[in-house]
């Protein structure tokens, strides 16, 4: 969230309190911030919630499944699967290690900084003995 729709969220609450409709508020935010101004729909959303009594101009936490396949566990099994064979697909390591094919393709790039090099997973920085 940018700085300026929490002061405009401010702004909303302290003009709710002042009586003044959806519309109205939404003008006095366009005069203010102009084309930075929040959206028709966003300013309605937050005139409705203040007028029911909120009082927090902050988005409340979301509720939402924390990511749990790329954990160390999965990433050792991913990188000893490899390791034994490298040249496995993305699917079928996937399959063994039973994660989303995505999450292994995370694993191998950005956890143990992988890539295919001619249908094998290899390390970015080879060796002189593996080139």
């Amino acid at each position: 969230m940018s700085v300026p729709e929490l002061e405009q969220r401010t702004n909303i609450i302290f003009i709710v309190k002042l009586g003044k409709s959806g519309n109205e508020i939404r003008e006095m935010l366009v005069q203010v911030y102009g084309d930075n101004a929040m959206k028709k729909t966003a300013v309605y959303k937050w005139v409705k919630r203040f007028s029911e009594g909120r009082e927090c101009v902050t988005d409340e936490e979301k509720s939402g499944r924390p990511a749990t396949s790329r954990t160390e566990e999965n990433i050792a099994n991913v990188c000893q699967i490899v390791r034994e064979n490298r040249r496995l697909t993305v699917r079928s390591t996937a399959e063994q290690v039973n994660i989303n094919r995505e999450t292994v393709r995370k694993i191998l790039t950005e956890d143990l900084d992988m890539r295919k090099v001619c249908a094998k997973v290899v390390p970015k920085e080879l060796t002189e003995k593996q080139k």
